[in-house]
């Protein structure tokens, strides 16, 4: 397995690894904006991203939450704007 400063290639991790390197990342991300150095920042953003576009590459179909979409998240604000003598 190649290894580069950030780890081993996000290309090269089998899946159950790739999920676990994202499940890790995305723990210490809170932590490392709020208190790690400029340079820690930029590595760790550096290998968030690699992980999630491996991860999105592989699973170029994977389940869309509609709330989660640009749409959806329209569709929530207008109905939270509603109050309950509007309709």
């Amino acid at each position: 397995m190649a290894a580069h400063d950030g780890g081993p290639s996000a290309r090269e991790l089998e899946e159950g690894k790739l999920l676990k390197e994202l499940e890790a990342i995305h723990r210490t991300r809170h932590e490392t904006l709020l208190h790690g150095s400029d340079d820690a920042l930029v590595t760790h953003t550096q290998r968030m991203n690699e992980l999630e576009h491996e991860y999105v590459r592989r699973h170029p179909q994977r389940a869309q939450t509609a709330s989660r979409t640009r749409s959806g998240a329209r569709a929530r604000k207008a109905s939270d704007e509603e109050t309950p003598g509007d309709t």
